[in-house]
Parts: C-alpha cells; structure tokens; sequence
C-alpha cells in the first residue's frame, strides 16, 4: 500500500530535498548512536563481571591457602619431634603457645584421652573420620555454636557477640545477636615413634572480627591504585547471611559487621548454591559483587564468600563515554547537516527563484526575469533557457497587445457608427412592437366586447322584464336577482377594463402633481371597510418628501388594488407596513417610491415571472387583470413596479412603485441628453 506523502513534503522542493539531506542524519545517526550506546553498555557490564569474578577467584584461592596453611601447620606440629619431647617434660603448653603464635592460629589444643570424641564438640566429631591414616584433609570449615566454641577456646567468646543491624531487603530473622563461630578448623592425630596415636591436635582459626585476615583478601585482591576512577574494592566472609567479618564501612569508621545480605543473594547463594556475579546493594550503596557459597566438611552451606567494588564511578565513566560519543557525534550530525544544507541550498535556491519568477510573470509583471545565477549546472542553464523564453513570450504579447488594441480602436469605431444609425431604428422598433401589441389588443378587446357586450345588454334586459313583470312576486328571489346584476356588472367591468389597457388614450386622465402620502391616506380611507372584517395592523412609515405627476383617480386605483392583494394574503391578520421614500433613477430623474409589504405566505416559486402578465391569477375569485393593469398605468407614466419576496428574515410579499416627479412617455422620443420626453401636467 502506497503512503500518502504529507502536504508539507508534497508541495515544495526545498522540503523534498532537506528531507532528503537531513533524513539520513536525524534517523540513521541517532540509531547508530543508540545501538553503539547499547552495545557499549552490555561489553561494559560484561567487563565488570568478568573483573569481579577473577577477583572472586583470587579471593577464592587466598582463602583456600589459609585452609591449607592451617592444615599444614597444624600436621607439621603434630608430627614434630619437639611436640612428643614436650608431652614427655613439663613444658608442653609453653611449646603449644608457641606453636600456635608461629602458625597464626587462634587456638591449638592437645587431647590426650583414648577417646578424644568425648572432649571434642559435637560439631567436631564428623571430622575425626578424616584424621585416620596419614592421607587426612588439612583443615575445614565449621560452624560452631558459642558452647561448642567455649569447649575449646573460651577467651575466643567476646568476639561473637555481633549484633544484628536491620539491613535493607533482607530476610526477616527474630535474633537480636550472631551468637554463633565460623572457624577453620584442623584435627591431626599424634603419633609414637611405632606409628601409633597417642592425641589428638586440633588446631582453629576463628573467622568472626577476624579483621587482619579480611584486610588482607582485600590487599591481595585490590592492591592500591588496582581499581580506577576513585572505586574502592571490599571482602565481606558471612556466617549464613551476617556479615562476621568486612571491610564494607557503615559509616565513616565503623564497620558493617552485623549486617545481612539481600533476600534476593540469600536464596540464590545459600539456597541454591549458584554464584552470584552482578550488581547488588551492598549495606548503602551499589556495588559489582560477586558471592561464592563456603561448604562445611558435610557439603553443607555454612556462609559466603564475598568480593565486589562499588559501581558507581563506573558508571559515572560510562556515562561520560556516551555523553563523549554523543557529543562526537553531535558534532558529527552538526557539521553533516551543514554540509547537506549547504549543498540542498545550491539546488533549491535556483528552482525557488525560477518559481517566484513565474509567479511574478503570472501576476502581471512580465519584466520580471530569474537573473544571471551563481552555478553552472543544468539548473543555471535551465533559468538561462526560462529567461530566453519570458523575453520571446513578451516580445509576441507586446505584438498581441498592439494588434487587439487597433482591432479593438476598430470595432468600436464601426460599432459607434452602428449605434449612432441604429438608434432611431431600435426606438422606432420598440414603438413599433408595442403598437402591434395594443392593436391585436384592441382587436381582441373589442371583438370582446362587441361579443360579449350584447349577450350581457340580452340578459339584464331580461332581467330587468322578469323583475317588472312579477313585480311584488320577485321579492322571494330577491337576493338572486341581485346577485345576477352584480355578476353582470362585474363582466361588463372586465370588458372596460381590457378597452381600458387597450386604448390607454381614450381613458388617460388629467395628470396632477400629487401629494403620495396624502393619497395613501385617502386610499386607506376607502379600503376601511375592508380592513374593519380583518385583524389586520396598519404600520405607517411615510418619509417621501418628493411629488409625483399621475392623475389622481388612476393612482388611487393603483394603491387600492395593490392594498386589496395585501389584505386578500393576509385572511388571518397580520401587518400591513407601507413605506415611502424618495428615489432617483440612473439618468437623475426624481420621484417618490412606494412600498406595500404584507405578512402572508409570500410568493411562491416561478409566480414572480407570470404576476404582471392577463388573468393570472392566484386567487379562486380574481379576473387576473388588476396588477396587469396597474402595471399599464404606472408604466404610461414612466415608472414601474416590482415584486418579491421580503428580506432578512421577515415573511411576506412587497410590491414596490416607483413614480417620477415629472411623468414621461416612455416609448417616446429621447431628448439631447438622453432621456425620454416627459408628459407635461
């Protein structure tokens, strides 16, 4: 599937080709940053635990040598010449202490009895199954508890008392106190010159606040100036999860003895007997950490071997070598991007400035030109070739121009000429067509009444001998024969009516410069009783102040008939709002202009165009020639009437008349200046 291409990339060049410059930088830069951040981070983290773990295996094999040394010195005791002069003499604890100061041991004790079992700690028994022959281990680790230890060296007991710190996500553990010895411990028989045992040697190496021995994994492990950046490297050996011994500070001079290790350390070391070599939070900080289970002489987990340095100026230098990167390659991106801006600059530049060059030809200014332009390329020659072309099309549009303005010169010339022998022929055309109009009026009119003039003399003669002949016998049909004449009279109107409009010379008043809004009044007057049937209001706006020249009868015909198609809209009541102003048309004639607005249905579609035309009509009781003939009357007098639907909203029909001051013909001859003749009152 196709992806839309945004709007912005779509429609500019300049976009496109930034795009195309900086897409490469702002994407495949930063995921090469990323990816190298990543990579970096995990070879980082890889080489820590790598450094941690052959420092755990330094560790390892210094406290394997104290296990052997112990094992060692104690059989070289035992098996010395000066030990059986010793136990002979009186002077064997004297030879003892001695021994045990040279060896470095915390305790070295001489059992004599057939059964040294029954002297030794219950904790010590299993071992002795490894003292028999001459091919015994040299020493293991035991777990002692403090009546166990009070058995063999009592002055050893002060320094088990360790109380119990509460450390951060260790397990919980009800004792207030470490009570309990870890001590590397050596059995070796004593043997007569017959090869026989004569006592048992036991010979200890108490590891609770064993300080000197710690300090000194720690000064084998990380020697001074071995770890960089200020981090420091620590020993820790525990008793289950108590620290007994460590150089791990809790505060600035006190050591975190008593401490635990985490819950989550504790079950993968001592419960699960792996080897832990990660980040762990070691009493108050982060440190790289490696613990290795101690197994007793049983291949029970009996404490933990711990090395580790704290992380934290590692990665303080991880994060300044990504910061470093970052900046190279911001740098990188920085200089690239100019680079590639640069160049996009060359490109988009000239086709910006082409671009605004036809955009200036387009609006009118057909001088503008793209110019000499710095490269040399195809674009170079390609704004050239444009120029070129712009000077061709202007020279051709200058020719164009001047041969339509002499053509132009030309036709209106022979179209003045036209217009001036023209003139007369149109006005004599328009008379022309109007007087055909009025004859075949005429003709119709008085074929009309000539046809219908004599049926209707026929039937009110009739009429008029039915009624003298039943004399008081027609009163009973009264109504009717009222009716009768009125219908008859109304059909002898509508002929007058069409001779009227036929023959607007035989029936043309006497023309008066009127008052319109007086005559208004007067119209209102005699449309009262009308107006009396209705709930219909009457709104009053008069503001003309010019005269208007209509025979007065003929006007009022006029404003009656347009009042009578107003209230006829409006069977429910509603407003009637007639407004006058004064107008002046386009060639400065002046005159009044009157409004009849109703608020009825309105007009409906397509009524507008067949209003003014003979016996159109919308109502069921109408002849459809009043408008047409006021529309006749107004007309004869030069002005004119309109009609629409109301504005802004409102509801309604408007009819609007406009009349002139100083009435005017309007089939009849201009004057100089160019309007029609004007009737003279």
């Amino acid at each position: 599937m196709k992806l839309p291409t945004p709007r912005w990339l779509a429609t500019s060049v300049r976009n496109k080709l930034l795009a195309m410059a900086l897409l490469p930088l702002l994407v495949v830069f930063p995921l090469l940053v990323l990816a190298i951040a990543v990579w970096s981070s995990i070879t980082y983290d890889r080489l820590l635990i790598t450094k941690v773990r052959s420092d755990l295996a330094v560790a390892r094999g210094y406290f394997d040598q104290t296990l052997a040394e112990v094992g060692s010195g104690t059989r070289g005791v035992a098996r010395s010449q000066r030990l059986l002069q010793a136990m002979a003499g009186d002077d064997l604890g004297a030879q003892l202490a001695a021994d045990r100061q040279e060896l470095g041991l915390d305790f070295l004790l001489l059992f004599r009895h057939k059964d040294p079992g029954s002297a030794l700690p219950a904790s010590v028994v299993p071992l002795l199954q490894t003292t028999t022959g001459h091919q015994g281990r040299a020493a293991q680790i035991v777990r002692l508890s403090r009546e166990e230890l009070a058995a063999l060296a009592p002055q050893l007991l002060p320094r088990l008392n360790i109380p119990l710190v509460p450390t951060r996500n260790a397990s919980p553990d009800a004792r207030a106190t470490e009570d309990r010895a870890l001590v590397l411990l050596a059995l070796q028989p004593v043997l007569d010159a017959t090869g026989q045992p004569q006592a048992l040697l036991v010979g200890g190496l108490l590891l609770n606040q064993n300080l000197d021995f710690i300090d000194h994994i720690n000064r084998i492990v990380y020697p001074d100036g071995a770890l960089p950046f200020g981090s420091e490297g620590t020993a820790t050996l525990f008793l289950d999860d108590v620290r007994i011994t460590t150089n791990v500070r809790l505060f600035q001079d006190q050591r975190a003895i008593g401490t635990r290790v985490s819950q989550t350390v504790r079950d993968r070391v001592l419960g699960q007997g792996e080897t832990w070599l990660d980040r762990a939070f070691v009493v108050n900080d982060w440190y790289v950490s490696a613990y290795e289970p101690l197994l007793d002489a049983a291949g029970q987990r009996v404490g933990m071997l711990y090395v580790g340095f704290l992380e934290s100026p590692f990665r303080w230098v991880r994060h300044a070598m990504l910061a470093v990167m970052g900046l190279i390659f911001l740098g990188v991106m920085a200089v690239s991007a100019m680079l590639s801006v640069r160049w996009a600059r060359s490109i988009f530049r000239p086709v910006e400035q082409m671009n605004r060059t036809m955009q200036r030809v387009e609006d009118g200014d057909s001088a503008a030109r793209v110019g000499p332009l710095p490269a040399r390329d195809e674009l170079g020659a390609l704004a050239g070739h444009l120029d070129q072309l712009l000077d061709v099309i202007d020279d051709k549009t200058t020719a164009l121009r001047r041969w339509g303005e002499e053509l132009d010169q030309k036709v209106a010339e022979r179209t003045r000429e036209l217009e001036e022998s023209n003139a007369s022929l149109r006005l004599a055309q328009q008379q022309l067509v109007k007087s055909e109009k009025l004859a075949a009026i005429g003709q119709l009119t008085a074929s009309i009444a000539h046809e219908i003039n004599n049926p209707i003399a026929v039937m009110q003669g009739n009429l008029d001998l039915i009624r003298e002949t039943l004399g008081s016998h027609a009163r009973p049909v009264k109504d009717e024969f009222k009716l009768l004449d009125e219908q008859v009279e109304r059909m002898r109107l509508i002929v007058t009516q069409l001779l009227q409009y036929a023959r607007p010379t035989e029936y043309a008043g006497y023309v008066e410069t009127l008052d319109l809004n007086q005559t208004i009044h007067d119209c209102l007057v005699l449309v009262a009783h009308l107006l009396a049937q209705t709930r219909i209001e009457v709104v009053r706006d008069l503001q003309a102040t010019q005269r208007v020249g209509f025979n007065r009868q003929e006007l009022q015909q006029v404003i009656i008939n347009l009042l009578i198609n107003a209230i006829q809209a409006m069977p429910q009541g509603g407003t009637l709002r007639l407004v006058t102003q004064d107008w002046t048309d386009e060639h400065g004639a002046r005159g009044a202009m009157l409004q009849v607005k109703d608020t009825g249905l309105g007009l409906a579609p397509g009524v507008t165009e067949r209003l003014f035309r003979p016996f159109f009509t919308t109502k069921n009781d109408g002849n459809g020639l009043g408008l047409w003939i006021s529309l006749g009357l107004v007309e004869r007098y030069g002005g004119s009437i309109n009609a629409g639907n109301q504005e802004d909203g409102q509801r309604g029909a408007v009819f609007s008349v406009r009349l002139l001051t100083e009435p005017r013909v309007p089939d009849a001859t201009p004057t100089r200046d160019g309007r029609p003749g004007l009737l003279q009152p």
